[in-house]
């Protein structure tokens, strides 16, 4: 089999820097991978209250097939986007397209609250395989930055219409036939990408095949472990409070392991998330965006599903047909319109105006009524909102997260942007859903009425979830401003067009007459 040496960059119009026949069909096949993911994220939201009553789920415990998919998806993406790097992104993404199917299995087939739960989490482990080498491997394929910008566009609508189309395929299938088929649908899917990767992806395993130095097993145990105990901290709030002993104690021992890992990736001779990659300003300031925009993302989906199902009594079906209308515009957002406002005016001037419509969508949806609630007037414009804000910013982020990676190290700085994703997935959707039951709750226990106890939990997480898109927006002005690269021949440094074009061109290993190897 052959193992060439590192190929040099490709020049433009060549078809891509990883050597493959079909860029187009390659991005295809990542593209599905990632549906599929993304798809299985969000699918069990509308069937979550069949799922709870034929399983016997609590409610506390019900977000426990949410998040025992986001605690292994996060806490794993970091290793495996290094083993990417070091085995071959293709072995990689080809192992977890084959290991999230198997689970997919076993979760449609659970009959227990315990089987169900240790089968996402097997999912989630999966699902990290695959999305911690596909970004990576998408700005491989496209090495130039307008087709890359494009390429994140078609990326960031998939993860997109994923979410969406999660919402929908869940609604059908659980009303249809029953909530199981929720995951069988992954069958097909992960099978069919799994073997159109090998015929369509390179074999990009390293010459040198030696024993994979550079995987950190500890270092990865210890932020999954840092993670979930997190995550069970704030989940068990809604029984224990915030300032019980056990709130206390298991909160200090998440931040323990939390800190015992940042010790060793600085001390590790082979650490699983080198800490020099949060160095540069923009690399960093993007993952801690990421982190608040996703956490507010999860909230949205999860949240706006209980508050239509349990306040407005929509059925299943006509949950995912009133919020399907956001993935139409992330689409015309995000494929026709990202890409050139990007490369006209820059990421981060598209990106600040974005977040900030985001924001505003949760502002909107909080003031949706507890009762006689019109979709038109109370729910579609939130939703349209939240379509224009999501499919302008995540391309835009995307491209700035990416920005200071380099072909060796492509598939770790993915694991990391995708794990600050999946932190923030988890964590917020946590608090959000806590804070939201303990409103309700309170308001209860004052003899409100269920249905507007519960539209007060949920204005309050909205209200809430708009505050961490402001935090957001506000981190994305002050630390995403792209340094100038002075005496390149580039435009002033007030051009903030320019200064991101410069910045995405970077990522390309520059030819060795190129004057920017000197920068």
């Amino acid at each position: 089999m052959r193992q060439p040496s590192p190929a040099p960059p490709a020049a433009p119009g060549s078809r891509s820097a990883t050597g493959t026949r079909s860029p187009g069909a390659a991005l295809a096949v990542l593209s599905a991978g990632t549906l599929m993911i993304i798809l299985d994220g969000t699918i069990v939201n509308v069937a979550l209250p069949s799922i709870q009553r034929d399983l016997g789920f609590s409610q506390a415990g019900l977000a426990w097939v949410v998040n025992a998919y986001l605690i292994a998806f996060g806490g794993l993406l970091l290793l495996t986007g290094r083993l990417g790097d070091l085995l071959g992104r293709r072995r990689i993404l080809v192992a977890g397209l084959t290991a999230f199917s198997a689970a997919s299995l076993l979760c449609g087939i659970a009959d227990s609250a315990a089987v169900l739960v240790a089968a996402r989490f097997v999912q989630g482990a999966a699902g990290a395989m695959v999305s911690a080498v596909s970004l990576g491997m998408v700005i491989a394929l496209y090495p130039e930055p307008r087709g890359r910008a494009r390429a994140m566009g078609v990326y960031s609508f998939t993860q997109s219409a994923g979410g969406v189309l999660g919402l929908l395929a869940g609604g059908v299938l659980t009303q249809a036939i029953n909530w199981h088929w929720i995951f069988f649908v992954n069958l097909p899917i992960g099978i069919g990408a799994a073997v159109l990767s090998l015929r369509l992806l390179p074999d990009d395993r390293p010459a040198d095949r030696r024993s994979p130095r550079g995987a950190d097993v500890p270092g990865a145990v210890l932020v999954t472990a840092a993670l979930m105990l997190g995550v069970s901290t704030i989940v068990r709030t809604a029984d224990h409070g915030w300032t019980s002993t056990a709130t206390v104690i298991s909160g200090a021992l998440s931040l323990a392991l939390l800190a015992a890992f940042l010790l060793r990736q600085a001390t590790a001779a082979h650490p699983l998330m080198p800490l020099r990659l949060f160095r540069s300003r923009i690399v960093a300031g993007a993952n801690l965006v990421q982190s608040l925009m996703v956490a507010g993302g999860f909230g949205f989906q999860f949240l706006t599903a209980l508050y239509l199902q349990r306040v407005l009594g929509y059925d299943p079906l006509r949950i995912g047909l009133a919020i399907a209308p956001t993935g139409v515009v992330i689409g015309v957002m995000s494929l026709l319109l990202s890409a050139r406002l990007g490369s006209r005016f820059g990421e981060r001037a598209v990106l600040l105006p974005s977040l900030a419509l985001f924001a505003s969508g949760f502002l909107l949806l909080a003031r949706a009524p507890a009762a006689h609630a019109s979709y038109a007037a109370d729910i579609l414009p939130p939703i349209l909102v939240f379509g224009v804000g999501f499919g302008l910013a995540m391309p835009s982020l995307m491209t700035l997260g990416m920005s200071d990676a380099t072909p060796a190290d492509s598939g770790l700085v993915s694991g990391v942007f995708n794990t600050a994703q999946q932190i923030g997935g988890a964590l917020g959707l946590s608090v959000l859903a806590s804070l939201a039951g303990a409103r309700t709750d309170h308001r209860l226990a004052a003899g409100t009425a269920l249905r507007q106890a519960l539209t007060s939990g949920y204005h309050l997480a909205f209200v809430a979830a708009a505050g961490l898109l402001a935090a957001a927006t506000v981190i994305a002005g002050v630390l995403l401003r792209p340094p100038a690269r002075p005496g390149d021949g580039a435009a002033p440094p007030d051009d903030p067009a320019a200064a991101v074009s410069a910045s995405r061109g970077s990522l390309r290993a520059p030819e060795p007459t190129d004057r920017r190897a000197r920068v």
